[in-house]
């Protein structure tokens, strides 16, 4: 096997994600369908928003000329009327809120600030600003301007402003054909019976809902034993993906046949080891027009692992224009001491803007109920090797799928 120089992760984020090539392919979806999508074109305003002047507020609608005075009350406006203007002097309207404002009136003032109310009159204060409460037409968003981006990954709120176009289909990227694959001869399917001396298939089916809860979807092809034809012919068959995802059998043991098997079916690769704790045994590359991810075998590992490198790495290969995990700052709760010159990964809670490691950090890469009990994680560069309580860390939320433009993933996190 060839040997490769360990790259620090955050190197090698970096390369996989220069690496990943956007998809080309685009469907149209309706919009309670478009979550989580990334968009395939630019979406430009049709629509005014807002459409029309309109008030802010509950309350009434004067020109500003006559604040402080008592006032007539003219009439009154509710949402989805289209008023005249009809005032005269010394008088205004009763409104509410999100009704069109007639063209005669150019100041909102909300009840509460007005006094001596009756179904007939109002005095209103001097103090209001002109314009205020007055919402222009156009004001947030002109017809004809682009309010949407191509690579957008799509939310709530960016839905919620293309149904105020009026858009109810939009074209996104298609999303990326994923394949999940195990390796090993002791490895047994949940549904199979398993002896003392077999494990249950924890990997794969961590992988997939880790892969379910920021929008993609896979399939699982199976387990591959330990035998080098055996996996080159099980490789062949999975180059029509746009994305192979292996866990188990990366690493240099005798019986790790799966770097050569992938470099037999034509694989390119970017890296093989990355200086990471846990997670050393990471590979990444190109097979043909097939992106590889094969990440680690031990099931704490391999879910820190395709969390930190492979969800901004099927973002890039989406087409999204944002792919790299958000973060969020916290104090660290206690004194922890780390083994410097590597990056670590350090799994926790993240509660009321302190993060506490699980365990205090004393967890094996083979473990899985640490995982249960954690929410966030951390990353600590190679400098660091001590951490004092109360000093601020850079914390990566598991449940969080906001996109974020630069690397936060993998800098050094103590400030």
């Amino acid at each position: 096997m060839k040997e490769f120089d360990v790259i620090a992760l955050k190197d090698a984020v970096a390369l996989a994600v220069k690496k990943a090539v956007p998809k080309c392919e685009y469907e149209m979806v309706m919009l309670q369908e478009a979550h989580g999508r990334v968009l395939a074109e630019d979406i430009v305003a049709c629509k005014n928003l807002p459409s029309f002047n309109n008030s802010a507020m509950d309350g009434f609608a004067y020109r500003h000329d006559e604040g402080g005075k008592r006032l007539r009350i003219a009439g009154s406006i509710f949402a989805g009327d289209v008023p005249e203007p009809v005032l005269q002097d010394d008088q205004c309207y009763k409104i509410m809120t999100g009704a069109q404002l007639p063209s005669d009136v150019d100041t909102v003032v909300p009840i509460e600030m007005c006094s001596d109310i009756t179904e007939s009159e109002v005095t209103i204060p001097e103090s209001v600003a002109k314009g205020a409460n007055f919402r222009k037409k156009g004001e947030e968003v002109k017809a004809g301007e682009r309010v949407l981006l191509k690579g957008t990954i799509l939310s709530a709120s960016e839905i919620a402003l293309l149904a105020a176009q009026g858009i109810v289909a939009v074209k996104v990227v298609t999303k990326p054909r994923i394949v999940v694959v195990s390796t090993g001869n002791e490895i047994k399917e949940p549904w199979m019976c398993a002896s003392e001396d077999e494990i249950y298939n924890a990997n794969a089916f961590g992988i997939g809902a880790l892969l379910g809860e920021f929008g993609f979807e896979y399939t699982y092809a199976g387990a591959i034993p330990d035998d080098l034809e055996a996996t080159v012919a099980f490789i062949a068959k999975l180059k029509s993906y746009d994305v192979v995802l292996t866990t188990g059998g990366i690493s240099q043991g005798d019986a790790d046949f799966l770097y050569e098997a992938f470099v037999q079916n034509g694989l390119k690769p970017f890296f093989h080891g990355v200086n990471l704790k846990p997670g050393r045994a990471v590979m990444m590359g190109e097979m043909e027009n097939t992106f590889v991810m094969a990440m680690p075998g031990n099931p704490l590992t391999t879910m820190l692992t395709v969390y930190a490198l492979s969800i901004p790495v099927l973002y890039a290969v989406s087409g999204a224009d944002r792919c790299y995990h958000n973060v969020v700052y916290a104090r660290f709760s206690q004194d922890l001491k780390l083994r410097g010159g590597r990056t670590n990964m350090v799994i926790g809670t993240l509660e009321n803007g302190s993060f506490s490691p699980t365990r205090n950090n004393k967890i094996g890469s083979g473990m899985l109920t640490p995982l249960c009990e954690s929410n966030a994680v951390a990353f600590f560069g190679e400098s660091v090797d001590y951490i004092e309580e109360g000093c601020m860390v850079k914390v990566l939320c598991f449940a969080d799928e906001s996109r974020a433009v630069e690397d936060h993933t993998v800098n050094d996190t103590v400030l």
